[in-house]
């Protein structure tokens, strides 16, 4: 009897505890729904701005990539310009060492020579008659005859 007694009693406890744990839960899958749905929609929020930002950060690199193509090319033209340049320069600077004598000549490489500009010397007497170069060499210091001649060699072992 004490059996029917508690049971009588607990019975009730036991089905109004799952009922309550059962709303518990159905509030909680609500909660969670509505959870999902607010990240849901911050996601795709926040997928939006990133597409818009990237549409900018493509258009903006596009650009920087004419603009850089834009640069190269003006880079490439005032170089061939400036190249045309230094050939005349340098024709004109070969018709005047040509028509000097070479004493006079070889004293002026000699001081460019000095100066650390036997590039500049060297790129004027690739333009030079030969016979004037010949003419020239014996004029020139000794170190700086033997440096022009090896930088002679040189020229022509790449060419």
């Amino acid at each position: 009897m004490i059996n029917k007694i508690v049971i009588f009693i607990l019975f009730p406890i036991f089905i109004y505890a799952a009922n309550e744990t059962s709303s518990e839960l159905i509030k909680q899958r609500i909660e969670i729904k509505e959870l999902k749905k607010e990240l849901n929609s911050f996601y795709n929020q926040k997928e939006k701005e990133y597409q818009d930002r990237k549409k900018e950060l493509d258009t903006i690199l596009s650009q920087i990539k004419k603009e850089k193509a834009e640069i190269q090319a003006l880079h490439d033209k005032n170089l061939s310009i400036l190249q045309d340049m230094t050939e005349t320069v340098n024709s004109k600077t070969a018709k005047v060492y040509n028509s000097m004598k070479p004493k006079i000549s070889a004293a002026i490489f000699n001081e460019m020579i000095s100066d650390g500009k036997i590039e500049d010397v060297f790129d004027i007497i690739l333009k030079l008659k030969e016979k004037n170069v010949t003419l020239l060499m014996k004029y020139l210091s000794v170190p700086n005859a033997a440096k022009l001649t090896l930088m002679l060699q040189e020229f022509k072992a790449e060419k």
